[in-house]
């Protein structure tokens, strides 16, 4: 009888080993998915806030061609046909989510401009028993938009000169605002309400 138990016992212990491989072996599956997941949403946050810092940063370039355009009502021209800015700023929030910019696309698109943005993360997968992840970079997309939200305006001419000396914006909502090309305001307090960034569907 003891023999025949340890016969039994010797013949299962390959099956428990077997099985202990194939456990560690998901064990080590599941964290590489895992991992992989955690590197992709960390790319999605780095390409987000790249995106976000070039529209912001082309907002801020806005400022002199916008200006330029009140004094002789050439406002719409403007807003029609204008190059779009602002790809330099989005290494830098990308580099500080540990991913680097794989392009930066500016797509002018009038009352509202558009840029694309694509991160590749820094840090690979580099799973054991996944192959190929050694070099493996989890990469993301976002596109973030400059919208001018003050399609209504009217442009005043005081002195009878042909040079337009207030526009008044109608802005979303009903906000209203004024500027005098002559002593306009800060841009940083206008150009938040002249023009809304945020993120949309790649």
């Amino acid at each position: 009888m003891i023999e025949r138990l340890r016969r039994d016992a010797g013949q299962a212990f390959p099956i428990y080993v077997v099985m202990v491989a194939g456990l560690l072996f998901l064990v080590f599956a599941f964290f590489a998915v895992g991992k992989a997941a955690a590197l992709r949403n960390g790319s999605q946050g780095a390409a987000d806030a790249a995106a976000l810092a070039a529209a912001q940063q082309a907002r801020e370039e806005f400022e002199a061609p916008f200006l330029a355009s009140l004094p002789e009502d050439l406002l719409d021209l403007f807003l029609r046909a204008h190059a779009v800015p602002g790809c330099s700023a989005a290494q830098g929030l990308a580099a500080a989510n540990q991913a680097d910019v794989n392009y930066c696309e500016p797509i002018p698109g009038g009352y509202r401009d558009r840029i694309k943005v694509e991160v590749e993360g820094r840090k690979p997968v580099d799973s054991s028993v996944i192959p190929g992840t050694k070099k493996k970079f989890a990469k993301a997309t976002a596109t973030a938009v400059i919208e001018f939200r003050c399609p209504k305006w009217k442009a005043v001419d005081l002195n009878e000169d042909s040079i337009r000396d207030i526009f008044f914006f109608t802005c979303e909502g009903g906000e209203m605002l004024e500027i005098r090309p002559s002593s306009p305001p800060p841009w940083s307090q206008v150009s938040k309400i002249l023009y809304d960034v945020h993120l949309v569907d790649n």
